[in-house]
């Protein structure tokens, strides 16, 4: 398959079936809703009329819900499963911004302008979540000037954290760096098992979202394998001891 260019569809765009929202799905996304930046200061009435124009979704893995070029449509707010959120270069090279988990909406932003999406969202663990149109959002921002405000708020934790990164690269060690991107990960979306804490999220992902390579990834991973702090896999890697390997992270050499 050739390499795809900034802005050009590469993929062809996920459609399948969704139905509407049932009664208990109503209630469920009314919760979610409540557990998500974007509808922060919302009461349960708000949330509710605006649960009623959604609608329930699933995606699979590797399915995209958008791709980099494309008119935004539609927004998806996540109840299970992880998405991440990534650029593609001129010479067809990922580079993942983050990775959105339960409660985060994917998509909202460059809606109001009715522009294109800036970046690509791939699901990299199989997802559900609800769905709503463009033109409801229209409504949306103009009835409840909460959601504004808060989409600000998270544009700007956004940035925050792309300037850590940025920070991170410039100034620490690979191992600092990987070390402290697993320790955000861990928090934003871990699933917890019974021996530790699971993060979605292959090598060659995580190397790209810290600045490194494959191999130095695998063989930072493999160290701290035997020392009992991760445990990778094929697609994921098992944090054991988060605090631990944060502070071998600090005093990475």
């Amino acid at each position: 398959m050739p390499k795809a260019q900034p802005g050009v569809v590469s993929e062809p765009y996920v459609r399948r079936p969704y139905s509407s929202l049932a009664e208990n799905d109503l209630g469920e996304c009314v919760r979610l809703m409540g557990r998500s930046a974007l509808f922060a200061g919302l009461s349960t009435t708000q949330c509710s009329q605006i649960a009623t124009s959604g609608r329930a979704r699933i995606f699979s893995r590797r399915d995209f819900v958008f791709i980099q070029g494309q008119p935004v449509r539609q927004a998806f707010l996540v109840k299970s499963g992880c998405i991440k959120i990534s650029l593609l270069g001129r010479d067809g090279r990922e580079v993942i911004l983050r990775l959105s988990g339960p409660g985060d909406v994917v998509g909202v932003v460059g809606m109001s302008a009715r522009g294109s999406h800036t970046w690509s969202a791939q699901v990299v663990e199989d997802c559900s979540g609800f769905l709503w149109e463009a033109s409801h959002f229209d409504l949306f921002f103009e009835q409840f000037p909460m959601i504004r405000r808060n989409l600000a708020a998270i544009l700007s934790d956004r940035l925050s954290e792309l300037e850590e990164r940025f920070r991170e690269i410039a100034t620490e060690r690979v191992g600092q760096r990987v070390a402290h991107e697993l320790g955000r990960l861990f928090k934003k979306i871990g699933k917890p098992l019974d021996d530790g804490c699971e993060i979605n999220l292959s090598r060659e992902e995580l190397a790209q979202m810290t600045g490194t390579t494959l191999f130095t990834v695998s063989r930072l991973l493999s160290a701290w394998e035997q020392q009992g702090f991760v445990c990778p896999k094929r697609e994921a890697v098992l944090v054991r001891d988060v605090q631990r390997l944060l502070e071998l992270g600090d005093n990475e050499q």
